[in-house]
């Protein structure tokens, strides 16, 4: 696709138009459960080495934290408490990292579950999967000098399908399992810990 045919695209901020700090796209977890958005916050600093940005810390007239952000590496995540009223969406939140194992043992001693072990992955990484404590599920990519990940791969669609007749890998299982039971606790009314 040509540039002048991207439209809109134009209008994304990158590079050095982006506030420091910034990524064109920056997620926002709207957190329910244990401790709210500033245990959620503190678990970032414990699990990444976040640091909040205090000056966005804003809390609402129901004394509810309505905008807080913690810079993760070069990224910034958006948190909140979520209101009573509001439906339950877990965040899906994809980390780059140096090495998966102690990031999962830092997630777990903080309370997370393992969904998915440091296993490897396509274009020579390693992939892990956990599950915090307010429910959102973080994917975790090691990637190093050898790896390639898709920003790096020709920019054609993927020519390897599954199998559809052979059973799911290891690594589609376990997200697929996480997200289903996710969904049921959620539809029960289920506790905020996994």
């Amino acid at each position: 696709m040509r540039d002048d045919e991207r439209g809109p695209q134009r209008d994304v901020l990158t590079g050095s138009a982006l506030p420091p700090g910034y990524g064109s796209v920056n997620p926002f977890v709207a957190v329910r459960g244990p401790g709210g958005a500033s245990a959620f916050i503190r678990f970032l600093e414990h699990v990444f080495h976040a640091r909040e940005t205090l000056a966005a810390h804003t809390v609402d007239a129901d004394d509810l934290l309505i905008h807080a952000e913690a810079g993760v590496g070069e990224s910034t995540i958006m948190m909140c408490d979520a209101k009573p009223h509001w439906t339950f969406t877990p965040a899906l939140l994809q980390v780059y990292v140096r090495n998966v194992s102690p990031v999962v043992a830092r997630a777990q001693a903080r309370g997370a579950t393992v969904i998915t072990e440091p296993t490897d992955f396509h274009g020579r990484q390693r992939l892990a999967r956990f599950q915090d404590p307010w429910r959102n599920v973080w994917w975790l990519f090691e990637y190093g000098p050898s790896s390639t990940a898709p920003s790096e791969a020709p920019d054609e669609l993927p020519r390897w399908r599954p199998d559809p007749t052979a059973p799911p890998s290891y690594v589609h299982r376990t997200i697929d399992t996480a997200l289903e039971q996710l969904g049921q606790r959620a539809d029960a009314g289920g506790e905020a810990n996994p």
